[in-house]
């Protein structure tokens, strides 16, 4: 295991906009690719069209540019969250807010399909980067997402099932990142056109507003059940 520490750059100039955001783009199609071991700063810098002082400029290193790769070419937790956790949305305001940090990334082309290869690469081939990512974001968004259900469904303290709900609620937004190439092939028409991820959103949110209504009636029938068992008798 690699581990990649964080490394100090210097600050960035404005005139080098467009030289840090080719580096970047350059260096994520490569990471994404070969993986970090196998990628060098050279080929980053040949790709970017740019010089090895410019990764040095404003990255440090080879393990600075990677760090900033692998968090700032998706977005970051605290705006994800922003967009959900606002105790003011309706259930729908919400669970759309959720599902627009799913769907915005898929406009950009394969930026996000790529992203999703960094992530699976730095699963198989760790730095110590998706530990951070898990605590640092995954984790911030799934208590902020557990918060949003248990004000919607009465629940004062998060429960496994509530846990399973969010996870699943999660999951129908990252099948659409991790099965791009599935979708292509058995369902292409469902990516094609301007509308395709306006599409996407919609029904994300209608689906998620069914699973936790299935959910609330779940809740619902076990409260009903409780209040009609005699007396002392416990549930199986």
């Amino acid at each position: 295991m690699t581990d990649v520490k964080p490394t100090r750059a210097r600050p960035q100039r404005a005139d080098g906009e467009q030289s840090r955001e080719r580096l970047m783009r350059a260096a994520l199609r490569l990471f994404a690719l070969q993986g970090f071991e196998k990628t060098s700063t050279r080929e980053i810098a040949e790709a970017a069209g740019t010089n090895l002082a410019a990764i040095k400029y404003y990255f440090g290193d080879k393990a600075g540019l990677y760090r900033t790769v692998f968090f700032e070419m998706q977005g970051k937790p605290e705006d994800e969250i922003a967009r959900y956790a606002d105790p003011s949305l309706s259930l729908a305001g919400a669970l759309r807010g959720l599902y627009v940090g799913f769907v915005e990334p898929l406009r950009e082309g394969d930026v996000a399909q790529l992203c999703m290869k960094l992530h699976a690469r730095e699963i198989l081939e760790p730095t110590g980067l998706w530990q951070q990512e898990i605590s640092e974001g995954i984790q911030p968004m799934h208590a902020a997402l557990l918060a949003v259900l248990g004000r919607h469904l009465d629940v004062a303290e998060p429960d496994d099932e509530l846990r399973r709900l969010a996870l699943c609620l999660a999951g129908l937004g990252v099948h659409l990142h991790v099965c791009t190439d599935v979708i292509a092939t058995v369902a292409p028409a469902l990516n094609r056109g301007p509308q395709a991820y306006d599409h996407w959103l919609d029904r994300l949110v209608m689906y998620a507003e069914a699973m936790v209504e299935a959910e609330r009636h779940r809740r619902r029938g076990l409260r009903t059940s409780e209040n009609h068992r005699p007396e002392g008798v416990t549930p199986p």
